[in-house]
């Protein structure tokens, strides 16, 4: 690969700046979609199965290393070509099941193509990273054209996130090459955030449960309803209870 100078790198990345605007308009529409959801299945079912939603872009200089570290041509055609997370997408759920959930919402909407699925819940990673890992792309309506970017998505649960945070700091302050008895930490703290989501999982099916049985056994009170009033065009009916 030709080695760029400076000067070249500063002018494509000026150039890239120009097209920021369609990757935050991306994590807005992303950002719109699952808020929607979730509302709806709020109301369908009484169970938000997003705790919240955090978004960022890459910075330029991620951006550079990383085109490096694929032996790319730094230019904004590559940027957009090689590079997937340019605009990322966390969703914190509290439960396992919620991720697959989420996951199916995201899969059905039709404007969503999703390119590529990474289920690192079913298969960690060494270090025990779990999390679900989506590419997709959406259509950002511009005033004269439509110019479909990508987004990367990563769901995972609350004591996921949590884990991958510490991970993500470790791996950042030893660039990648931590201690190994911290490496082992870590991995084994993996495992028990696993069973720890588990059981947390199992618990509220119990709670579940007792909350389904409690209300059949409940005597709901009898209301009478008085005659309806329609007045200036507005419908009244009053309950007696």
């Amino acid at each position: 690969m030709r080695e760029l100078e400076l000067p070249d790198v500063q002018d494509v990345m000026l150039e890239y700046r120009k097209i920021k605007l369609l990757y935050r308009s991306a994590l807005k529409e992303i950002g719109t979609k699952l808020e929607i959801l979730n509302d709806e299945f709020k109301l369908v079912h009484q169970y938000n199965p997003i705790e919240h939603i955090e978004s960022r872009l890459k910075t330029d200089e991620s951006i550079t290393r990383k085109l490096i570290r694929k032996g790319k041509e730094i230019t904004v055609e590559n940027i957009q070509k090689y590079i997937d997370d340019i605009a990322g997408v966390r969703v914190i759920c509290s439960f396992t099941p919620d991720i697959y959930r989420i996951v199916d919402m995201i899969s059905s909407q039709d404007d969503i193509e999703v390119l590529k699925t990474k289920d690192y819940m079913l298969n960690p990673k060494v270090n025990g990273y779990r999390s679900y890992h989506l590419i997709v792309r959406v259509p950002i309506f511009l005033s004269d054209r439509v110019v479909p970017t990508k987004v990367e998505i990563q769901i995972r649960t609350v004591a996921q996130d949590f884990w991958a945070t510490l991970e993500h700091k470790m791996h950042y302050k030893f660039e990648g090459d931590g201690p190994d008895y911290i490496t082992k930490e870590l991995r084994e703290c993996a495992r028990y955030v696993a069973e720890l989501d588990t059981r947390m999982e199992e618990l509220n099916n119990e709670i579940q449960k007792y909350g389904k049985l409690s209300d059949k056994n409940k005597n709901p009170r009898k209301t009478r309803s008085a005659p309806a009033v329609v007045y200036r065009g507005y419908y009244y009916e009053k309950i007696y209870v």
